[in-house]
């Protein structure tokens, strides 16, 4: 075991494109970390949006400055700032579907495996049966739901100078609180991203349950619930760490596009492109203002790069059978 670890982790290291996953990953949980050194928000008006010149007065973005390293948009929010705490939101959405999506996969195969035939078969088909459930749709579902059970409560949205409001009424539920502030794309993305850890956990708890050592156990009286924490799951669980590594990278990009053609979620990367669509092309048909959609842009395709190389890095390491 220990001279197979040694391999497969000088397998690792001897890689390139697993040292590039490895520092971009890096590189990215670091200014999700420090950015509020990285750039520190507006104490008069904090948010993931830093206005650092005067809308009223100029109408089209600026160039990169000493005050904005990357330039503004055309409402003079700083794109740094943006890119910033976009990447710090990016992470924590990343990581908080992967994770979640990657327990509830987790928990439904390996119960469906290790249970009598008839609950894994039932299990498989409700897996079956959302792995058929279009992503739109659930979003959709989740925002209409969530608007319908608000308004039942008397929250209600109205329209200012300043953008759509909230009226909240008096001694409202924790729950409503709670669905007043919901991403529907975050519970989307769970809802229908943990069939596929489900399937592949489901197959290797059933190809290692029958094996020596597990039938050892369970003939020692080793309870059921000791058998799989103690000596399916470190076996099993390798297969699911690789495929939540890489949905974090997939996860945020079609957040970011999700939120760019106005289905929900609140991306500081799709605001940012929404902000900079009618500038990307500027006059003349040239690309005057590229900063405004040119760093977004690269930071949304290296963050996906970043953690499919993990992914794959992963593979190299945990996966004893890769090559």
């Amino acid at each position: 075991m220990g001279v197979n670890k040694m391999r497969n982790t000088r397998r690792f290291f001897s890689k390139w494109h697993n040292w590039l996953g490895l520092l971009l990953v890096s590189i990215f949980i670091f200014m999700a970390i420090a950015a509020p050194m990285l750039s520190p928000q507006d104490p008069d008006r904090p948010g993931i949006t830093k206005i650092v010149g005067n809308p009223l007065r100029e109408r089209k973005p600026l160039p990169p400055s000493a005050e904005a390293p990357l330039g503004t948009l055309s409402n003079q929010t700083s794109v740094f700032h943006s890119l910033v705490w976009g990447t710090r939101s990016a992470v924590c959405f990343g990581l908080i579907v992967a994770l979640i999506s990657m327990i509830i996969g987790v928990a439904i195969g390996t119960l469906a495996a290790f249970s009598s035939r008839w609950i894994n078969d039932f299990l498989m088909r409700i897996t079956d049966a959302f792995l058929a459930f279009p992503m739109i749709a659930g979003i959709v579902m989740i925002r209409q739901l969530a608007t319908i059970l608000l308004e039942g409560a008397g929250v209600q949205s109205f329209l200012t100078s300043s953008g759509p409001q909230l009226f909240t009424p008096e001694n409202m539920s924790p729950w409503l609180v709670f669905l007043q502030n919901i991403d529907p794309l975050m519970v989307t993305f769970i809802m229908l991203s943990w069939m596929p850890y489900a399937r592949i956990m489901n197959s290797v708890v059933h190809r290692i349950k029958n094996l020596e050592y597990i039938e050892a156990a369970r003939i020692s009286g080793t309870r059921p619930a000791k058998i799989i924490f103690k000596h399916i799951l470190p076996n099993a669980i390798s297969p699911a760490i690789i495929m939540a590594a890489r949905d974090v990278g997939g996860m945020v990009i079609l957040q970011t596009t999700f939120s760019f053609v106005g289905l929900g979620g609140n991306s500081p990367w799709a605001q940012s492109l929404v902000s900079a669509r009618d500038w990307i092309i500027g006059v003349g048909g040239q690309f005057n203002f590229w900063w405004v959609f040119l760093p977004i842009t690269l930071t949304i395709v290296l963050f996906g790069i970043g953690w499919n190389l993990l992914g794959d890095g992963l593979n190299d390491l945990l996966n004893p059978r890769s090559t």
